[in-house]
């Protein structure tokens, strides 16, 4: 597809992915949800049709060039082509739920049956400007940022979608004064159960090192996935990283403003370690330390970001200091799993990896 194609793909996707987290924040901040037919739930909806009718369209344009069977769908998009109507049934079978169940309002909403059918189905369209860039002839292996920008756009909106359903290990939400509680192992002497002792004055330390640990592998895993593939341009961290805030910030009614804004940050220091490092599936080592190194960055922004809004340095040294270790080691990790071995710049396809050449072997 042309890149005018996949952009209009990626910008009707936006309307589907808001759709989506406005639908996020009515569950999280509004009570006494009821009904299934909301005006949120009409955005969300509006948003697939749009996008389920620009997918049709493309693959009609062809069909009345001539093209047959699969040749008329578009490279990249027959996943989006097959979920639209796995998700319109999901769709149905999510009014029903809720109909005859009612809504849920507590975490058993992540868990609804009907709502994963929901999400996958979803990924699968929403990432269809990805796949299209991926087989795109034109797309180099140092594409412009305005060429990849609706992979990225595609890709960072499908990365909400994972964020939303592990919510509950979600760093992004916690406001800086609760994570610098959390990491001072602070606790509440006030009147309680008996025998039970004091409780904490919020969330964990254990709560808070967990969710950044999860939030870590979400948000460093797609990243790291585009950069096994391009030398990614400058900016492209902080386009996906800015999108990726979305979530949480609607779920919690962009409350936690400062927390938010220190993972765009961490998205422009890792668009600078590209630059620096240069990574890719060629450069296993610089693979490797662009991988460790983001992390490590990211997550001292978020408790730098932390201490400053909250109210000064956690006080427990050996958290503050060694929880970005940890998520730098996690980043590290993360990148010999994805890349264990150099990738050659042009692999031998299979039917030639056994054949001699012209002079023999």
């Amino acid at each position: 597809m042309s890149p005018r194609t996949d952009l209009v793909m990626a910008l009707l996707g936006i309307w589907f992915g808001v759709g989506l987290m406005i639908d996020a924040w009515a569950h999280s901040n509004l009570a006494k949800l009821e009904t299934f037919f909301t005006p949120w739930h009409a955005v969300f909806y509006s948003g697939f049709a749009v996008v389920s009718g620009w997918i049709i369209w493309q693959v009609w344009r062809n069909v009345r060039a001539g093209r047959q069977g699969p040749a008329a769908v578009p490279t990249g998009y027959l996943a989006g082509l097959v979920a639209i109507p796995a998700f319109a049934a999901f769709g149905l079978a999510d009014m029903m739920w809720h109909t005859i169940l009612g809504i849920e309002t507590t975490i058993n909403i992540f868990f609804s049956p009907s709502h994963l059918g929901l999400v996958v189905t979803m990924m699968l369209i929403i990432t269809t400007p990805l796949r299209s860039a991926w087989n795109a002839p034109d797309v180099a292996a140092r594409p412009s940022l305005g060429r990849l920008l609706p992979a990225l756009i595609g890709l960072a909106f499908a990365t909400t979608l994972v964020s939303l359903f592990l919510s509950y290990g979600d760093a992004m939400q916690y406001r800086p004064a609760g994570i610098v509680q959390a990491f001072s192992m602070l606790r509440d002497s006030g009147a309680g159960q008996r025998g039970a002792g004091p409780g904490p004055v919020g969330p964990g330390a254990d709560r808070v090192a967990v969710a950044m640990v999860v939030t870590n592998v979400i948000m460093l895993s797609p990243v790291l996935f585009l950069v096994r593939r391009w030398l990614l341009p400058f900016g492209s961290v902080t386009v996906m990283y800015t999108i990726m805030v979305l979530m949480p910030g609607a779920q919690t009614g962009f409350r936690n403003v400062p927390i938010l804004l220190s993972f765009v940050a961490a998205g422009f220091v890792s668009d600078l370690l590209i630059r620096r490092l240069r990574p890719s599936g060629e450069r296993r080592a610089a693979y490797w330390a662009f991988a460790g190194l983001s992390a490590f960055a990211t997550w001292s922004l978020y408790l730098g970001v932390a201490s400053v809004a909250g109210g000064g340095l956690p006080a427990v040294p050996e958290l503050w200091t060694g929880a970005p270790v940890v998520a730098g080691l996690i980043g590290l990790a993360l990148g010999v799993l994805l890349l264990p071995n150099a990738v050659i710049a042009e692999p031998v396809p299979p039917s030639a990896a056994g054949r001699p050449g012209p002079h023999g072997r």
